[in-house]
């Protein structure tokens, strides 16, 4: 398991890539407020729990995850203003 700090306009986010086998990995980037998960996990177990949280596919990394664009999210996520599409590195300002 890797665990990577990440800063981005002086907030600072924890990065954790959990190697599942030679081709995937398990990745979830954290803020105090919300969360950014790839495709492994469920949305909709976010949303039960009301978390503010979006999905990422296509992801095999830390900065894949930060170079990538929201493909679902929860209803907590969207009423704090993050959309379908959204650059991930603009959801992080608002997960601060």
């Amino acid at each position: 398991m890797v665990e990577k700090e990440i800063k981005v306009n002086n907030a600072v986010f924890k990065g954790i890539e959990l190697k599942l086998c030679d081709n995937s990995s398990l990745l979830v980037v954290t803020g105090k407020k919300g969360y950014i998960m790839c495709g492994y996990l469920n949305i909709n177990t976010a949303q039960k729990r009301n978390d503010a949280a979006c999905i990422v596919t296509g992801v095999k990394t830390i900065e894949d995850i930060l170079n990538s664009k929201v493909v679902a999210l929860t209803s907590a996520a969207q009423a704090m203003g993050v959309t379908m599409g959204m650059e991930v590195k603009e959801v992080l300002k608002i997960f601060a």
